[in-house]
């Protein structure tokens, strides 16, 4: 575990988000579940034993492992500039998929309510706490890193209505930090080989001792 010598100011949320999972790469996540929810549909309805009552009670586990397979090709074919792991629920009952972007860790949650954080389930309790020095609280401002950032990818439950890149809240009922607009109805971003201009207004510098500090923690923990 990690101390900080100095108090370190709180990060923006959106901030960290974006650099974490740039506004570049958001496009593919509607493309992702468009296609994961299609395959999921096709196998259903063209599967008779998944066409009884007790199956289409739990159709939504067809769809995640839809979209768990059309995240992970993603990053197999490079076009997510990140790696994987499966790994073990706290309870080990089975495995999630654990996106592991440069400084933080991505799973993906089916919901029904958007603005509310997915079941407290004991991983992924443990994780948002580790999104607590993106909080805007004195009080926190000595706290030691104790793992890697969690950040959300979530979608509609049963019916793709919606999907959301969020930062959760490290209180559970709070919901979100951070929270991007649907992004079913985002358009395409347009990459351009003009550089962008420059943000004035954005201070990288607590960014960059986050991410230092997260790395110390990372070497030390193995």
């Amino acid at each position: 575990m990690y101390n900080r010598e100095f108090p370190m100011e709180p990060i923006s949320p959106r901030q960290f988000l974006d650099d974490q999972f740039p506004p570049k790469f958001w496009h593919l996540i509607p493309s992702t579940l468009r296609t994961a929810y299609a395959h999921a549909e096709h196998l259903i309805s063209n599967e008779s034993i998944l066409q009884i009552e007790s199956a289409q009670d739990n159709r939504g586990r067809i769809i995640s492992y839809a979209v768990d397979f059309g995240f992970v090709r993603l990053i197999e074919t490079g076009a997510l500039p990140f790696d994987c792991t499966w790994d073990y629920f706290a309870r080990p009952t089975g495995r999630y998929l654990a996106i592991r972007a440069s400084h933080s860790v991505i799973t993906v949650s089916q919901m029904s309510d958007p603005t509310k954080q997915p079941r407290n389930a004991i991983f992924r309790e443990n994780r948002r706490l580790n999104n607590q020095l993106l909080l805007d609280l004195p009080e926190l401002n000595e706290e030691s890193i104790t793992g890697l950032p969690h950040i959300l990818i979530t979608h509609g439950h049963q019916s793709l209505d919606f999907a959301h890149l969020c930062v959760p809240d490290p209180e559970h009922t709070k919901g979100y930090k951070f929270r991007t607009p649907n992004l079913l109805n985002t358009p395409h971003v347009v990459c351009s080989d003009v550089p962008p201009l420059e943000d004035t207004d954005t201070d990288f510098s607590n960014l960059n001792l986050l991410k230092e500090d997260i790395e110390r923690w990372t070497r030390d923990n193995d």
